[in-house]
């Protein structure tokens, strides 16, 4: 059997091959973080994340609107998830909504729009890549604020009242934000460095980093 095949689940007797070894108790956090998802999400901009959020200690929950398996846009995913009804937001330090075309389906979805309400009035931090914002959107959240995004849908976010910025890490007080998958490595570098307190709740993007 190849890699791919049980990367894949092309053999159903295997066991999921993207289920993560316990973290050792020396080096787990006390902290859990959330990845909302779904059927052709952008297979990178599930795993990176989930792998490197998961390498730096913290617990991660992986959640669909049904919970179960679910694939991704090139072929990936997971075989259990946990349902968006079975999660609470006071359960996590951080939410990440990946893109690809699930953000799409998601934000048609009123349980995941209010899940992702509630945690906006936590002011706990909440990260998106590419067309996650359009998560962000729907629920009603970007106005009067900075988000990097797919190019693409930077109207929508005008619209929406808020300001693209064409950049690979965008941060705005609790919304941490990146455009495409080759910002994954900034963008995660500012999602670990927020929870590690090393950067301030602010407007701050890139650029303005840069410069200060």
């Amino acid at each position: 059997m190849s890699i791919l095949d049980k990367v894949t689940g092309k053999d159903e007797q295997e066991k999921d091959t993207h289920a993560v070894v316990p973290i050792p108790e020396r080096l787990r956090k006390n902290e859990k973080i959330i990845i909302i998802t779904a059927d052709n999400t952008e297979d990178i901009e599930f795993f990176y994340p989930y792998y490197r959020l998961t390498e730096a200690g913290y617990t991660v929950d992986v959640v669909t609107p049904e919970g179960g398996k679910f694939e991704a846009k090139h072929g990936l995913g997971l075989k259990q998830t946990k349902a968006i009804a079975a999660v609470r937001p006071e359960e996590y330090a951080l939410l990440y909504i990946p893109g690809g075309k699930a953000p799409e389906e998601l934000r048609k979805n009123d349980k995941v729009l209010q899940f992702v309400k509630e945690f906006a009035r936590s002011g706990k931090p909440i990260a998106a890549i590419c067309h996650g914002p359009q998560v962000l959107i729907s629920a009603n959240l970007v106005k009067g604020k900075q988000l990097a995004a797919w190019p693409e849908i930077g109207k929508e976010i005008e619209q929406a009242g808020g300001t693209f910025v064409d950049e690979a890490l965008v941060i705005d007080g609790q919304f941490i934000t990146g455009r495409k998958p080759g910002d994954l490595h900034r963008h995660l570098y500012g999602v670990l460095e927020y929870l590690k307190g090393n950067i301030s709740n602010e407007s701050r993007s890139e650029r303005k980093s840069s410069a200060a």
